[in-house]
C-alpha cells in the first residue's frame, strides 16, 4: 500500500519553461543584433511500429518536446512565435476509423485547453500558418532544434515537413539555448521531481521488505514497476532497471537484454538496486545497496560504509560554486582512505590519487544532472571541457553548481577483475594492493548509494528518502516502519 496520491499535472509548467525559453533566445537575438522574428519549431515524437509487424511500440514523447509542450500524443509539432511570443500546436488530422479502433477524435479546441498553448492547427497546414502569421516580406525564419548530446554523441533531430524547403532555417542558435533552459529547475518542474522520488524511494523500500534469498532479480524489478505503476502512476520507468546481485552487481549497467536481471540469487548475496520511476516525463535515479537475507557482513560493511561516508561528505559539501570535479575526487578519496583502513590497499593515499587508483574501484562519474531525462542536458556547454583522466573522463559534467540544479550522488565501489587484475599487474599501482585480503573481496561485487539532490542556495536538499545507514536497512528488512516513526520527546520507536 501506498499513502501517496499522484499530483495533478501543471501544464503552467510547461508555460513557464516556454516564456524561460524565449526571454532566453531574445536575449541572445539581441545581443547579437539579430532580428527579433521567426519561429522556434520542434517536432515531436513519432509512434513506432516493432520492426515490420503492426505492433505500436508504447509512446514516449521526445524530452524537447515534453519540456516546452508536455504533449503526451505522437506526430505532433509545436512552434514559438518569437515576435509575439504565442504558442502553436500542429496535431495530426486523424482518418475517421480511429474513432472505432483508438478512441475519439478530439476537436482542436480541445488540445488549446488541455495544454494551455494560444493555437491548434492541423499539420498539414503548417505552411499556410506560417506564411500568413508572419509579418515581414517572405517566409519566417525557422529555428530548428539541432545539436550534440554530450552523454550519448547522438544529434538531436530537427523538425522536417513537406515543404520546409521553402523557409530558410537555422541550426545552430536553439540547441544550446534550450539545453541550458533545462538545466535549472523552477518550482514546478521540482514538485514533479519530489514526487518521482517519492513514489520510488518508497518502491525501493516495500523491495528490501519482500526480498528473501532464492528469488529471481526480475522479481525484484517486478516489484519496483508494480509499485510505482499502480500507486505513482509511472508508466513509464526512467531507465532500464538493474537489479544485480552477487557478483553481477560489479557489471555497471547490468539488466540489458543480454543480462537480463534472470539469476537466482542466494544467502549472503549483496543485491545493488538501480531503479527509478518516471512521473508526466520527469525522472528519479535511485540506488540502494543492500544483503538480500537482511543482515550485513563484516566484510560487506566495510564495503558499504566506505561508499556511504563518501556519499554523505559530498552532499555535507554541495553548494553553489563548487566544482563537480572536485566533488567526485572528494569521493574517491574517501573511499580510498576506507580500503587503506580496512586493509585491502596500502600506501599513500595521495600518491593514489595521482595514478588514479580511485577509477579502478568507481571508473563511473559521481552524478549526473536529472530531469526530464535520467541524464539530463547541459553536462558540457560551450567552454566547459570535457576530463581526460580515467575516472574523471565518465563525468557527465565538470561544471560549478548553480542554484537549482538537481543532480544525482552516486558513488560506489566495485571489484571488476577487467579493471582490478591489470591495475595489480602495472607497475605504477600494484604496490598499493593488499593482495591476500583483495583474494577475499573479489567476488563480493559492488555497492552504489545513489540520491537525487536539488541545489538549494546554501547547500542542497536531498529528495530521496530511503534507509541509508547499515542499522536502518536490517532495522527495515526485519520489519521497522520508514520513516521512521518519531514520539513526542524525538525518539524513535
Amino acid at each position: 500500500m501506498s499513502s501517496l496520491i499522484p499530483p495533478p499535472i501543471p501544464m503552467e509548467l510547461h508555460a513557464g519553461n516556454r516564456k524561460k525559453l524565449l526571454d532566453s533566445i531574445l536575449l541572445h537575438l539581441s545581443s547579437s543584433n539579430r532580428p527579433l522574428h521567426g519561429f522556434v519549431f520542434l517536432q515531436g515524437g513519432e509512434e513506432k511500429n516493432r520492426y515490420c509487424t503492426d505492433h505500436a511500440e508504447l509512446f514516449r514523447q521526445e524530452s524537447y518536446f515534453a519540456y516546452l509542450f508536455g504533449v503526451k500524443e505522437p506526430d505532433f509539432y509545436g512552434a514559438l512565435d518569437i515576435a509575439s511570443g504565442k504558442s502553436i500546436l500542429f496535431i495530426p488530422r486523424l482518418p475517421e476509423d480511429y474513432a472505432v479502433w483508438l478512441g475519439e477524435i478530439k476537436p482542436l479546441s480541445h488540445f488549446k485547453e488541455t495544454y494551455m498553448v494560444d493555437m491548434v492547427f492541423y499539420v498539414d497546414e503548417i505552411i499556410k500558418v506560417f506564411t500568413e502569421h508572419f509579418k515581414g516580406s517572405g517566409n519566417p525564419l525557422l529555428y530548428l532544434l539541432h545539436g550534440l548530446n554530450t552523454d550519448s554523441s547522438n544529434f538531436s533531430k530537427p523538425a522536417s515537413f513537406e515543404g520546409i524547403e521553402k523557409f530558410e532555417t537555422d541550426l545552430t542558435t536553439l540547441h544550446p539555448i534550450l539545453a541550458e533552459c533545462r538545466v535549472i529547475k523552477s518550482d514546478l518542474e521540482l514538485q514533479l521531481l519530489q514526487f518521482a522520488n517519492d513514489i520510488s524511494s518508497e518502491a525501493h523500500v516495500e523491495v528490501m521488505r519482500r526480498v528473501t534469498p532464492g528469488m529471481k532479480e526480475y522479481q525484484m524489478e517486478s516489484m519496483f514497476l508494480h509499485h510505482t505503476y499502480m500507486y505513482g502512476g509511472c508508466r513509464h520507468c526512467s531507465y532500464t532497471c538493474i537489479c544485480a546481485t552477487g557478483e553481477n552487481s560489479a557489471v555497471l549497467h547490468y539488466g540489458h537484454a543480454a543480462a537480463p536481471n534472470d539469476r537466482t540469487f542466494e544467502d549472503g548475496d549483496l543485491a545493488l538496486l538501480d531503479m527509478g520511476g518516471e512521473y508526466h516525463f520527469y525522472a528519479s535515479d535511485i540506488t540502494c545497496s543492500f544483503p538480500v537475507n537482511g543482515r550485513f557482513t563484516s566484510d560487506q560493511s566495510l564495503i558499504y560504509n566506505a561508499v556511504l561516508d563518501a556519499h554523505n561528505s559530498v552532499i555535507s559539501a554541495m553548494k553553489p560554486g563548487v566544482n563537480w570535479v572536485d566533488m567526485h575526487k572528494l569521493a574517491e578519496r574517501i573511499i580510498l582512505e576506507s580500503l587503506k583502513k580496512g586493509s585491502i590497499l596500502t600506501g599513500d593515499v595521495d600518491e593514489m590519487m595521482v595514478e588514479r587508483l580511485g577509477a579502478v574501484f568507481m571508473p563511473h562519474g559521481l552524478g549526473h544532472f536529472m530531469g526530464i531525462d535520467t541524464h539530463d542536458t547541459g553536462g558540457y556547454p560551450m567552454g566547459v571541457e570535457r576530463p581526460k583522466e580515467p575516472g574523471l573522463k565518465s563525468l557527465r559534467t565538470a561544471r560549478d553548481l548553480l542554484e537549482g540544479m538537481v543532480i544525482t550522488v552516486e558513488p560506489g565501489c566495485y571489484f571488476i577483475k577487467a579493471l582490478l587484475i591489470p591495475a595489480m599487474e602495472n607497475a605504477k599501482t600494484s604496490k598499493f594492493f593488499n593482495r591476500e585480503t583483495i583474494e577475499r573481496f573479489k567476488n563480493l561485487g559492488g555497492v552504489r548509494i545513489e540520491s537525487d539532490l536539488v541545489v538549494t542556495a546554501n547547500g542542497c536538499k536531498n529528495m530521496t528518502n530511503v534507509p541509508r545507514e547499515t542499522w536502518e536497512i536490517e532495522a527495515v528488512m526485519a520489519g521497522a516502519p520508514w520513516p521512521p516513526v518519531t514520539t513526542g520527546n524525538n525518539d524513535t520507536k
